[in-house]
């Protein structure tokens, strides 16, 4: 029903989107750029910054230089984390990191597309080539759910599900705890602020493997408490999945 509302939701912003703004770029508000393209023309493309090798094997911190070994970043070293890797599919930086605030806080759901196509570019031929049980997005506390009225999270799933035909699973993990925004917070306030926070039925993922998947990852506190619970439930792996990386 939910998706049904947000489609309708959609329909409804990108029909007043084009009747204001027919096929213009909503970064630049310059160039030519439709729906399909999630409204973000060729030149603002050009600001996108995919992430490539070398990286952090742990989180996919991209590091500048030649490795010839494993890396693994002052941040993980640092910082317990739950899940086997975390891999993003671009930089969090101009373009990008401009979207997805505006995507999550605005209701700019016309940046569906564009955000949907940086995740399956990067995530789905890495998927398609292992066995994972389901994605499972970062859920949101049902008090931020009502205020916001959708999760950009499982929108972001529910597409690379599509691509990669992995079911994806909204009813496993819940968040329970209604956490403060980590916007603001350092390493070590994330960290403290997602203790406890998702909780996942005893027994629930039993010998499974999944793929937990977000718009962002930034210290890895919040996927790394949701993989905690995952774990907890019997889970036997959980990886990460995101759109952009921060810095």
């Amino acid at each position: 029903m939910m998706n049904t509302v947000n489609s309708h939701l959609r329909e409804w912003l990108n029909t007043g989107l084009g009747f204001f703004y027919p096929n213009v770029c909503q970064i630049c508000q310059i160039g030519c750029a439709t729906e399909r393209e999630g409204y973000v023309c060729a030149e603002c493309w050009k600001q996108v910054r995919f992430i490539r090798s070398p990286f952090c094997d742990r989180c996919g911190l991209p590091f500048q230089g030649d490795l010839t070994t494993k890396f693994e970043c002052t941040n993980c070293r640092e910082l317990e984390l739950h899940f086997s890797s975390a891999r993003s599919a671009v930089v969090a930086k101009t373009v990008v990191l401009e979207v997805i605030h505006r995507f999550k806080y605005s209701h700019a759901l016309w940046f569906e597309n564009f955000l949907a196509d940086l995740l399956i570019r990067e995530a789905a031929p890495a998927l398609r080539s292992q066995h994972w049980d389901a994605l499972v997005p970062v859920p949101l506390h049902p008090k931020k759910f009502r205020e916001r009225e959708f999760n950009q999270a499982e929108i972001l799933a529910r597409r690379l599900g599509a691509a990669t035909n992995i079911s994806v699973d909204t009813s496993l993990l819940q968040r329970v705890v209604p956490t403060l925004t980590q916007t603001f917070l350092s390493r070590e306030q994330r960290a403290s602020n997602m203790t406890n926070a998702f909780a996942a039925a005893a027994g629930s993922a039993v010998g499974k493997k999944f793929i937990i998947v977000d718009d962002v990852f930034t210290t890895g506190a919040t996927t790394s408490a949701c993989a905690k619970a995952l774990r907890a439930a019997g889970a036997m792996e959980v990886a990460v999945w995101t759109v952009a990386r921060g810095l």
